[in-house]
């Protein structure tokens, strides 16, 4: 069978490469494509979601790339968003090399009226993805697509914080209610809280009106329901992680969890937020998350005068949800380094770097969840989980 991953061979010598920009949105498909030998790129617009129309461009482009006699690859990416990544997946079944691109790592021109239409994004995105393809660093990031299965366990971390946030707002807004009549102290989900509502009485000495009382009867119904879906989902949760087989996800949680500060909701929200992917050495383990550490102290620096921010927010979304600090474990957790040393890293503390201590640089040890920027300091290793991937 024929590698297609081959992305670092110059096109021009063993393959006839054809290169694929989506700009995509609800109602149309904006396709840029450049064949082999092409100066331009050839545009072309289907509706969103036609899988039998772009199925019909690839085979074009396919069979003019064919002409010149060499194998042909095609390789496509577009902007992780909205559609998610079926669009990928589909792709690589038709025998595509897809990528997707991370949007907030494409630097824009920040200038104070800068036009922005799709047929620019376009070209933007092409020339960004030919650069990236020939090799030049910090063009852009890739998303590491997960599987199926480890998209689909995302949800159960993803709705729950999405409820609580549900929760929330529902309880400020009753709370916010009362308030605004004077009734301070307010606890909507004490119990006979709505029968209790007949008897308060307002700053000024008056009972609550009969609409505020509706209105806030409505609201804390919404309060109800969601605190039920909440115990529900907990109590499903709780089941899947009792019957966790040897090697699974579920596992791996509870592995997690017998580390000194993670718990079972934080260590579901690692596993299914994080661990999915695979770590080749220490390296790449800080740079996954401390970037979003300087993307936060970015975005939180205020702008220049007459220049406007990029319309992408810093950082990951995914690299927001989860902040990984790396602390030593205890004698009985330690195991073996969590994952490979990196090349030409040294056993002890380099010498331009004696501030840091050596135990930072020379101890293998766990992961462990924590807000203290201190403790985020420390370059340590983490789990062996990093490395057990669909294991």
């Amino acid at each position: 069978m024929m590698n297609l991953d081959r992305t670092n061979t110059p096109a021009g010598d063993d393959y006839a490469t054809v290169y694929v920009a989506f700009e995509l949105s609800k109602a149309k498909w904006r396709l840029g494509i450049i064949l082999p030998g092409a100066r331009k790129m050839s545009r072309y617009t289907i509706d969103g979601g036609d899988t039998a129309g772009l199925s019909a461009r690839l085979s074009q482009a396919r069979a003019k790339a064919a002409s010149y006699g060499k194998p042909v690859r095609i390789l496509s990416c577009y902007e992780a968003g909205f559609d998610g990544h079926w669009l990928h997946r589909w792709l690589m079944d038709q025998g595509v090399i897809s990528y997707e691109v991370d949007p907030s790592s494409i630097e824009v021109n920040r200038r104070a009226r800068r036009a922005k239409t799709d047929r620019i994004d376009l070209d933007k995105l092409m020339r960004t993805f030919l650069a990236y393809v020939r090799g030049e660093p910090r063009v852009c990031s890739m998303l590491h697509v997960p599987t199926v299965e480890d998209e689909d366990r995302k949800r159960l971390t993803r709705e729950r914080e999405r409820l609580l946030k549900e929760r929330t707002a529902h309880s400020n807004r009753i709370k916010g209610l009362l308030h605004a009549h004077g009734i301070r102290d307010a606890m909507p989900m004490k119990r006979g809280f709505i029968e209790s509502l007949a008897t308060v009485r307002t700053g000024d000495g008056r009972p609550l009106s009969r609409w505020v009382k509706e209105e806030i009867t409505r609201e804390h119904e919404r309060l109800c329901l969601v605190e039920k879906h909440i115990c529900a989902l907990e109590k499903t949760n709780t089941a899947e992680l009792r019957a966790a087989a040897p090697g699974s996800a579920e596992a791996k949680v509870i592995q997690l969890a017998d580390l000194k500060g993670i718990g079972l909701t934080s260590g579901q929200k690692l596993v299914n937020e994080v661990f999915y992917r695979s770590f080749d050495n220490r390296r790449q383990v800080g740079s996954c998350f401390r970037a979003d550490r300087h993307a936060v102290s970015q975005r939180h620096k205020p702008a220049r005068p007459r220049h406007q921010q990029s319309r992408q927010p810093a950082g990951s979304r995914a690299r927001r949800r989860t902040r990984l600090a790396v602390d030593h474990s205890s004698a009985r957790q330690r195991t073996d380094a969590l994952v490979p040393r990196a090349r030409g890293q040294d056993q002890g503390p380099h010498p331009a770097h004696r501030h840091c201590s050596a135990r930072a640089q020379t101890d293998g040890s766990a992961v462990a969840l924590s807000n203290d920027r201190r403790s985020a300091c420390g370059r340590r290793a983490a789990s062996s989980l990093l490395n057990s991937r669909g294991q």
